[in-house]
């Protein structure tokens, strides 16, 4: 014996009913974004909107899944170089950034960072770091290095530069240029150290200097130094290097890097930002600014001048210029042909 079903009601009210539940749907999630009511809740937002004129990129170091004691104060020591610009999350994060990078693009929008560093020890990659930074709150790019040697900075024991010091970064070798990974690291690095944007240097305030050296085999050897101005009985005087740490032994080991059209879009200048040339204006010899106006014909008769006793016209002038206008009207009402 065979059933026939039969439905109440066609097929169409079916496809209407979903469409009404979607519509209901969006309308309840929009209704839950609510615009600030108070100006503290403006500035918050506002502070986190893009802005022409970036100030120093923040920086995040995390743990991830059982750092070893080296990669602690690893981190611990490059956080030391990046402060005040920076935060060292001490909790442990069982996760794989290579895998998912959730957790990384959470935490740098929470803290509103840039960039971030992740610390992990296994068998397989003993001495894990991966340094990275983000765009638009996404991972950017992300590059794995392996801690081979390393001295921290209080096995040297002498004088420390000030926190917050901007430092002169030096990369050396050929391979920064020729390898493509390698000049992406470049880039990276630069924007760890990077702070903020300087018109003139004074020589007593280079203090600091981070040197970078890059090998064919994939080999970065980091070094930190103090720089020591002596006498040198000229004006210039003598520079004497002396090294405070963190001294590092990296490896390259994975990347995980940006496409062109990303990375290209990443690195935008806004318009605000572009210095436009002014034209027609110069400097002379002796710095005073000169520009070049570009001006109409004007009739000298018709400026007007300061109102002064001595320069007012009078009666008898007045007279004599209205009788010359009328006499330049009769003129020419005359010369104009009789119409026949």
């Amino acid at each position: 014996m065979s059933v026939s079903l039969s439905f109440p009601f066609p097929t169409c009210l079916l496809v209407v009913d979903e469409i009404k539940l979607i519509f209901c749907i969006t309308m309840a999630v929009m209704q839950r974004i609510k615009k600030p009511t108070t100006r503290k809740g403006k500035k918050v937002l506002q502070s986190k909107e893009p802005k022409p004129t970036e100030g120093p990129k923040q920086c995040i170091f995390l743990q991830g899944r059982n750092p070893s004691e080296r990669t602690k104060q690893l981190l611990k020591d490059i956080y030391d170089l990046k402060k005040p610009d920076g935060a060292y999350l001490r909790r442990k994060n069982d996760f794989v950034p290579f895998e998912d990078a959730t957790l990384i693009e959470k935490m740098c929008y929470k803290k509103e960072a840039s960039l971030f560093g992740v610390g992990s020890h296994n068998k397989k990659r003993p001495h894990n770091i991966i340094l990275g930074r983000t765009f638009d709150y996404g991972i950017l790019d992300m590059i794995e290095l392996g801690a081979e040697n390393f001295k921290a900075m209080s096995e040297f024991q002498n004088m420390k530069v000030l926190a917050g010091l901007k430092p002169c970064l030096l990369f050396n070798g050929p391979a920064w240029e020729l390898n493509n990974e390698l000049k992406r690291l470049k880039s990276l690095l630069t924007d760890f150290f990077h702070r903020e944007k300087v018109e003139s240097i004074r020589l007593q305030g280079l203090e600091h200097t981070i040197s970078f050296t890059a090998t064919d085999g994939g080999n970065i050897y980091m070094r930190s130094y103090r720089i020591l101005l002596k006498k040198s009985g000229q004006r210039t005087p003598r520079i004497e290097l002396e090294e405070i740490g963190p001294s590092i032994d990296f490896k390259l080991r994975r990347t995980k890097l940006a496409a062109d059209d990303l990375y290209k879009e990443s690195c935008r200048v806004p318009r605000e930002a572009k210095t436009l040339t002014k034209k027609n204006i110069s400097r002379d010899a002796f710095g005073s600014k000169l520009g070049r106006i570009h001006m109409g014909k004007q009739d000298i008769n018709r400026l007007q001048t300061r109102k002064m006793k001595g320069l007012k016209k009078t009666p008898e002038e007045r007279k004599q210029m209205l009788m010359k206008k009328k006499q330049a009207k009769k003129m020419a009402h005359q010369a104009q042909p009789m119409e026949v």
